[in-house]
């Protein structure tokens, strides 16, 4: 099988992932996409999230239409940190070694990578597609190949429909009393309007 995994906190969780992990998904023939919400994200340590369940219940909402998506709250259940190649080796050894990983990633999340823990495992144990995103430059794929050795061959740059959104610009909307309809689905602006969610963000 090919699994795609769309890692983020999902704070909240818009249109932008969707529409990228469906390509992804479409141009890659991938069986399934998981969304894994992070659990305590070592690189927003200095941030305020929101709680893991109103997340994990945002990204079920939206993904809930479609078959080809599911979730997977590894990250959340994990206790302390939350690092990509711990998450990567679990499933690695949940899914079996039949089935081959895509780790959907977004040109300012590749280029932190180096940052990362174990950086040079992670392009081992998956297939890294990175893809546009709003405000970020595209890698430079030479320099991340000193942390991580090899990831030119493991790597797939897909440039897909580019999608101007981004969690902190729709949190910061919500707080300003805008309207966020289009940039998020139906049902998770409902969700946050239900549970007052951002208000004090």
């Amino acid at each position: 099988m090919k699994i795609g995994i769309m890692g983020g906190t999902f704070d909240p969780i818009h249109i932008g992932h969707l529409i990228s992990a469906e390509e992804v998904r479409e141009a890659l023939n991938l069986d399934k996409v998981l969304f894994i919400p992070a659990g305590e994200p070592w690189m927003k340590a200095d941030q305020s999230i929101t709680e893991a369940e109103h997340r994990v219940e945002m990204v079920r909402l939206a993904i809930r239409s479609n078959p080809f998506f599911g979730i997977s709250i590894i990250e959340i259940e994990h206790p302390g940190w939350s690092y990509t190649v711990d998450t990567l080796e679990q499933l690695s050894r949940d899914l079996g070694s039949d089935t081959s990983l895509f780790l959907l990633i977004g040109w300012d999340g590749l280029k932190t990578m180096p940052q990362w823990k174990a950086p040079y495992r992670i392009s081992t144990m998956a297939t890294l597609v990175t893809f546009p995103r709003p405000g970020a430059s595209r890698p430079d794929i030479t320099d991340l190949e000193e942390s991580m050795p090899g990831l030119s061959k493991r790597l797939i740059e897909f440039e897909g429909t580019p999608v101007g959104i981004s969690s902190t610009d729709v949190r910061e909307r919500l707080v300003a009393g805008k309207s966020v309809r289009y940039l998020i689905p139906d049902n998770v602006e409902n969700y946050i309007a239900e549970y007052s969610l951002y208000k004090s963000k």
